[in-house]
């Protein structure tokens, strides 16, 4: 007779883990194991659910649909409590969480093989392309051009030609980005305007070799931040989805209080800046130029007092004489973190340092420095825009005493 095996947590990339260190994929938390039998089997606990996408597990952008929403509430907050040196602190507030088909950009890949066109995402760790019928993440405006695109790039591709695929809803239409797709010839230009035109793209750019064409642009494509209208570069970076960018912009805002001089550094296209510019006066700063460009151009139009300045923060970090005066100091670097600009704002004296991290490892990097230089970490707003992801995102309050 067999003894089952309850699975007490999940790990970073959403196994299920046992008490004495065994992963087990598709698992919950409360889920028992059976590894008398191969493959283990799993009986489901009170926190697993049946998986919303008929792809999923074989496609790469999902982890965790195997787990309810409270499930992965819980494994948010266990992520983010392992990251942190001191673990959580004593304000936490509730998981921001977005709902689905609600993802405003994506990038896919497609592939011609043997007559059949191919458009989706990579399986977890291969190159293998899972075709997409349907995505549960995606907005319903990017779901409805899956099909036509891949009438468009079958008829475009030759025989073994990959592409690839970034779609971008914005406020006024979707932005969508061809990667090594040719637009040479008559046939070929009339067809990728033909199909901006019958499905109201607001734009349809081409990148190849020599950079990137825009073939159409029938509306400049905008997204208001801030009650701003920020014109968006091609294939631009922004939050993931609306309730997503909702939510961190609510955070920051309540993190920073009433700070009258804020910096805004990896500002990207003013996501935080420009509603920060509602009530103070920010420095903003990117490495990012067209990001900065658009930034400066739409906050000088609206006539808001933001200071947008293209500077390398990773070889350039802002320092103590560059940070006097602030009230408190915004940064939202990238995956890889902000390591020399955190050692430098734990040399300054801002009062407040709000962190915003797409990455629990690297924060906890940078959140040690901080902390271990006399910052407190005092607030903690988690942030799951990515929904069945493993990633996270957040928002930190830091105070110096």
């Amino acid at each position: 007779m067999t003894t089952a095996v309850p699975i007490v947590r999940l790990a970073a990339r959403g196994d299920g883990i046992t008490a004495d260190g065994r992963f087990v994929p598709l698992a919950a938390v409360g889920d028992l194991v059976d590894f008398a039998s191969d493959p283990p089997l799993i009986q489901p606990g009170p926190l697993h659910a049946a998986p919303a996408c008929a792809h999923y597990p074989q496609c790469g952008g999902c982890q965790l649909q195997h787990v309810n929403e409270a499930g992965y509430r819980d494994f948010v907050l266990d992520r983010l409590a392992r990251s942190l040196p001191g673990g959580l602190p004593g304000d936490v507030r509730p998981v921001a969480l977005s709902p689905p088909r609600s993802r405003r950009r994506a990038s896919l890949k497609a592939l011609k093989r043997s007559g059949k066109l191919s458009l989706g995402f990579h399986s977890e760790g291969t190159h293998a392309l899972v075709d997409i019928q349907d995505c549960p993440l995606l907005a319903p405006a990017l779901m409805a051009l899956l099909a036509p695109l891949k009438l468009l790039l079958k008829a475009q591709l030759r025989d073994g030609q990959g592409a690839g695929v970034a779609l971008t809803l914005s406020d006024s239409g979707v932005d969508l980005l061809l990667a090594n797709v040719a637009a040479e010839g008559l046939a070929a230009i009339e067809a990728l305007t033909g199909f901006a035109e019958a499905h109201d793209l607001a734009r349809l750019s081409v990148e190849g070799p020599g950079g990137i064409d825009t073939l159409v642009e029938r509306r400049a494509p905008v997204l208001a931040m801030g009650g701003v209208a920020v014109a968006l570069p091609v294939a631009p970076f922004l939050q993931a989805t609306r309730e997503g960018e909702a939510a961190l912009v609510a955070a920051v805002l309540d993190a920073v209080g009433n700070a009258r001089a804020v910096a805004d550094l990896f500002c990207g296209l003013g996501t935080f800046a420009l509603p920060l510019a509602q009530r103070a006066r920010v420095l903003a700063v990117d490495a990012a130029g067209p990001a900065v460009l658009a930034l400066a151009t739409a906050a000088r139009r609206a006539h808001v007092p933001v200071d947008a300045q293209h500077r390398d923060l990773f070889r350039r970090p802002l320092v103590a004489r560059d940070l006097a005066g602030l009230d408190a100091v915004v940064f939202d670097p990238p995956r890889a973190g902000a390591e020399a600009q955190s050692r430098a704002l734990a040399a300054a004296a801002v009062p407040v340092v709000v962190a915003v991290s797409c990455n629990p490892n690297t924060f906890g990097r940078d959140a040690k420095i901080l902390i271990e230089s006399g910052y407190r970490l005092t607030t903690l707003w988690p942030v799951a825009q990515f929904r069945w992801s493993s990633h996270i995102e957040l928002v930190a309050r830091f105070e110096r005493p």
